[in-house]
C-alpha cells in the first residue's frame, strides 16, 4: 500500500533539501522515543526536524495501518460513507489522507494536534490536494475537546501510547460522546498496544457501542498472553527511508491493532484471520477469531474443495 500521489509528492518536496545526517539523527531520536513509549511531558514531534523524520520513516507505515483499519470498517459496513471527520491527535493528517482516499466525498474534517510544527507541515501538505474543508486546531487531547462538534467518523490513531493510563477512560468517554456514528482507534501492534485497545473496547461495549472490527463478537478477547491480537502491513521503503534508518531491506512490516465501534448494529462477520496463514503442499492452517468469542486453528486440505480454495486466498486480518 502506497501513499496517495499528492501526499507522496508533497513529502518529497519537504524533504528534498534536508541534510541526511540531520535527518538520520532526528529519525533515531524519534524512534527511540516511540519504542520507549516515553511520557515525559514533551511531544514526540515538537520540532520541525522531528516532523520531517516522521515523514521520511513513519508516515508510509502509519498510513498503511490506518488505511487497512478503515478498509476493515468499510468492509463491515459497505454502505457507510461519512461526510464529517474528527481526528484527535492528527499528526500531519495521516487519517485524513486515508479517509479521503477511501471516501472521496468526505466534506469536512476537523483535526486536533498539539504540536504547532506538525500542524504547519500537515497544513502545507494538504493545501492544494484536499477536496474536503479542513480545519486544524491546536489542542491537548486530554484537555481540549470540550467545545468540539460531533462528527460521523471520529478517529484516534497512534495516540494512546503518549497518554498516561489514568487519563484514557475520560478521553475515550469524550471521543464516544463526540461520535455521531463510528469511532476508530488504532494503536501499534505491540502487547502494550493490544492491552490499550482491549481497555478501549471494554469501555465502548459498556457504553452501548457495537463492535464492527476486527472482532466478530463482543465477548471478552479469547487470546491469552504471551499471545496477543495484532495485524501487519508490508510497506515499501523509499531510498531516503532506507538511508535515514541505515536499512538494507527495501520493505518493513508495520504491526498494528485497532477497534472500530459504531452506534449502528450490523450483521456480524463469521470470523477473522488473526495470524499469518501456515501453508504447505496441498494444505493451509488458519487461526480464526470466531463469532462465539473463541479462537481456534482450522486445517484445510484439497479434500475440502471450495473451502480449501477460499482458505488459500485468505490472509492475516481478512474477514470471512
Amino acid at each position: 500500500m502506497e501513499l496517495p500521489i499528492p501526499l507522496r509528492q508533497g513529502v518529497e518536496h519537504l524533504l528534498e533539501k534536508v541534510p541526511l545526517p540531520t535527518l538520520k539523527q532526528a529519525a533515531k531520536t524519534l524512534s527511540d522515543r516511540y519504542r520507549a513509549e516515553l511520557r515525559d511531558g514533551r511531544l514526540h514531534m515538537a520540532e520541525e526536524m522531528a516532523v520531517k523524520a516522521y515523514l521520511a520513516t513513519r508516515l508510509p507505515a502509519t498510513y498503511a495501518a490506518v488505511r487497512a483499519s478503515l478498509d476493515a470498517l468499510s468492509e463491515t459496513r459497505p454502505d457507510y460513507a461519512p461526510k464529517t471527520l474528527l481526528d484527535v491527535g492528527a499528526g500531519p493528517g495521516t487519517v485524513l489522507w486515508a479517509a479521503l482516499d477511501l471516501w472521496p466525498d468526505l466534506e469536512q474534517a476537523v483535526l486536533i494536534e498539539a504540536s504547532a510544527a506538525v500542524r504547519r507541515v500537515g497544513a502545507a501538505l494538504a493545501t492544494e490536494a484536499m477536496t474536503a474543508r479542513v480545519a486544524w486546531l491546536a489542542g491537548d487531547v486530554t484537555l481540549d475537546l470540550a467545545d468540539l462538534k460531533p462528527a460521523e467518523l471520529v478517529t484516534c490513531a497512534y495516540v494512546l501510547d503518549e497518554i498516561g493510563p489514568a487519563s484514557l477512560p475520560k478521553l475515550i468517554d469524550r471521543l464516544w460522546h463526540l461520535t455521531d456514528d463510528t469511532l476508530l482507534v488504532v494503536e501499534s501492534g505491540t502487547p502494550a498496544g493490544w492491552q490499550r485497545i482491549l481497555a478501549v473496547r471494554r469501555q465502548l461495549i459498556e457504553a452501548g457501542a457495537h463492535v464492527l472490527a476486527p472482532c466478530p463478537h463482543e465477548a471478552p478477547c479469547p487470546l491469552v498472553a504471551p499471545d496477543w491480537c495484532h495485524f501487519s502491513r508490508r510497506v515499501a521503503r523509499s531510498r531516503l527511508h532506507r538511508l535515514a534508518k541505515d536499512a538494507d531491506v527495501p520493505w518493513e512490516d508495520e504491526k498494528f491493532i485497532y477497534v472500530a465501534a459504531s452506534r449502528q448494529a450490523v450483521a456480524p462477520l463469521q470470523a477473522r484471520v488473526i495470524a499469518p496463514p501456515k501453508s504447505g503442499s496441498g494444505k493451509v492452517l488458519l487461526k480464526f477469531c470466531e463469532t462465539d468469542g473463541s479462537a481456534d486453528e482450522k486445517l484445510f486440505t484439497k479434500r475440502d474443495g471450495d473451502a480449501f480454495r477460499l482458505a488459500r486466498r485468505l490472509d492475516w486480518g481478512d474477514a470471512v
